[in-house]
């Protein structure tokens, strides 16, 4: 099944402006019909959530598909999905209700390899309760994360495994179940950041063995927001701070103040595109993501491969990213010239391709380019040949 990526193009406005956009890690473009159905539920009849007006009853039916399609997306029950207003502020609120039930001594694991918005929430809650964090470092010449180097840190102490489900900054993509099985032998949890893995591949929080997971829509075409999946079973466990006359239920507990509904809307609208992405008559849409993301991992495999390939043909360009697991992400760097210029010259070609840390502060110290940046290549499903040929063409000119 291939994936028709003309035909999504034509779905995008911002596309039409005739830049080729390869900073789909820090963010996508987005479809006219996702903003069509954020429009239209805001401006539709809506009130706080209920059953009596029409209005409420928007409100609820908009946060019943959010929870379903959220589910479907990820992998989880929908009585475990969370909105939070980015992944990064859901990952603050699950660590400071986890750090309520730790105590002083006991351990936490982040990696070296992750965004810093799945290691700063950790180390931070930590800190405050008294506990030790402990580092499962990457191996700076692979840019993976050895699961030998996760058992030497995980111990009787340890409470909690924080990690990526996929490098934001290399595209990494590391051994989840594997690390699931260490962490849960030790008693632990595992949360992981899947931000970078659900903007490629379909993601199934239980087959991971994840306790918990976050993303972010708007990496996948999507709105603004971010989306934490979770068993039921241990956010019922948790109690964040909320206000007294608030609902207690789960999942609402975590969700502070009336809901963007809008938003919601658009999040599930997003979900039903993805799974219309590949034609066929799949009795699920869990079914139907499944031949989309399939699809879509195909296409982008393919353009990755030609653009790597097309690399190697220029002796000064150097690419990062080097795990035989990885999305299609390359970090690089062209000797002799900073990262920001090289992003300016590429940006002058119509290319844009961002250089930076991109908050994976901890990989890129490791990784020894401090003070300079590499640039980071990111696809997206709406890549296309010409685009990966206008960049290596741009790429060729700055690096003679």
């Amino acid at each position: 099944m291939t994936h028709d990526v003309a035909a999504l193009r034509a779905r995008i406005p911002a596309l039409e402006e005739g830049t080729a956009y390869f900073d789909g890690p820090g963010g996508t473009q987005t479809p006219r019909e996702i903003g069509d159905a954020i429009a239209e539920a805001l401006c539709a009849p809506l009130s706080n959530r209920g059953t009596g007006a029409a209005s409420q009853r928007n409100a609820e039916r908009h946060v019943e598909q959010f929870r379903t399609a959220g589910a479907d997306l990820l992998g989880s029950d929908p009585r475990g999905v969370v909105h939070g207003r980015s992944a990064t502020a859901l990952t603050y609120d699950l660590a400071r209700a986890l750090a309520a039930t730790w105590q002083p001594g006991d351990e936490v694991v982040v990696t070296s390899l992750d965004h810093d918005s799945n290691v700063r929430p950790w180390v931070q809650a930590a800190e405050r309760v008294g506990a030790v964090i402990r580092w499962w470092e990457l191996d700076p010449a692979t840019g993976e994360l050895p699961l030998a180097a996760l058992r030497e840190v995980v111990g009787e102490r340890t409470r909690l495994v924080a990690m990526t489900g996929a490098s934001n900054l290399l595209g990494t993509i590391p051994d989840v179940v594997g690390a699931a099985e260490i962490t849960h032998d030790a008693g632990a949890l595992l949360h992981v950041d899947a931000v970078h893995l659900a903007a490629h591949r379909l993601v199934d929080r239980e087959a991971l063995g994840a306790d918990s997971l976050v993303c972010s829509a708007y990496k996948f075409l999507g709105p603004h927001c971010g989306v934490l999946a979770a068993d039921p079973a241990l956010l019922d466990e948790l109690h964040p701070d909320k206000l007294l006359p608030s609902t207690d239920e789960v999942p609402e507990r975590f969700e502070l103040g009336t809901l963007p509904y809008e938003l919601l809307a658009g999040v599930t609208a997003t979900v039903d595109l993805i799974a219309g992405l590949a034609p066929g008559d799949a009795p699920t849409r869990r079914a139907r993501l499944r031949a989309s993301w399939e699809a879509v991992h195909e296409h982008e495999h393919r353009l990755h491969r030609l653009l790597e390939d097309s690399l190697v043909e220029l002796p000064r360009v150097r690419v990062l990213s080097r795990a035989p697991e990885r999305t299609p992400t390359s970090y690089l760097v062209v000797d002799g010239v900073p990262g920001d210029e090289v992003s300016r010259g590429l940006l002058e070609q119509g290319v844009l391709a961002p250089a930076g840390h991109f908050y994976a502060y901890e990989a890129w110290r490791r990784l020894g380019l401090e003070p300079d940046v590499g640039v980071r290549v990111g696809l997206a499903p709406y890549t296309s040949d010409e685009d990966v040929h206008r960049l290596v063409k741009a790429l060729g000119a700055l690096a003679r």
